[in-house]
């Protein structure tokens, strides 16, 4: 039997991990450069154990969405 969600080490326990993988989601997909990204907001849902960072990069925005156990990106979503 694998322990619950709230027993399990996360990979990304601080907002300080999560912003990096967020930023390096947003390079692959839209290639553009990490210091043209800038971090807008960030969300840790307790329930779901889920990072959300908002990033805003040239005229777009984008949140990642992250599962924190597993340390990757779940979802990268443009608003």
């Amino acid at each position: 039997m694998s322990p619950g969600i709230g027993l399990m080490k996360r990979r990304l326990p601080t907002e300080k991990e999560a912003i990096p993988v967020a930023v390096s989601g947003i390079v692959q997909k839209y290639g553009v450069k990490s210091d043209e990204i800038k971090t807008l907001e960030t969300k840790f849902d307790v329930d779901s154990g889920d990072w959300y960072v908002a990033l805003g990069f040239g005229e777009k925005r984008a949140i990642v969405k992250m599962d924190s156990v597993q340390g990757t990106i779940t979802e990268i979503k443009e608003i």
